[in-house]
């Protein structure tokens, strides 16, 4: 099965996130988290479906806590839309895949 999404870490943050040109979708999760658990299939969904318009990655944040506390990560599963390397939207919590097909739509060109 192709992995649609990519895994973020701090050694690749800038060059694949802020230095897109599509606009990002990064689901911040946890091996620990059950609501991560049920969020995540829907993320690799989404990045199937938006292959090509939409860059979607994760970042662990036991593995990375510097890229969360720079965004203010306090909670997961917290996703951030990135568009030309700012934050857009951030969406707290398990959410339905519309609510996130919604915000992805918006920054679609």
């Amino acid at each position: 099965m192709e992995k649609y999404t990519i895994t973020i870490s701090d050694s690749n943050f800038e060059s694949e996130v802020l230095k897109s040109t599509k606009p990002v979708l990064i689901d911040f999760w946890a091996e620990w988290c059950g609501p991560c658990r049920m969020v995540g299939p829907i993320v690799d969904q989404l990045a199937e479906e938006y292959d090509g318009k939409v860059v979607v990655g994760k970042v662990n944040v036991d593995e990375n806590p510097s890229i969360a506390s720079q965004y203010g990560i306090r909670s997961i599963p917290s996703l951030l839309v990135f568009s030309n390397g700012k934050v857009e939207e951030q969406i707290v919590g398990a959410v339905p895949k519309a609510r996130l097909q919604d915000s992805l739509n918006k920054y679609i060109s």
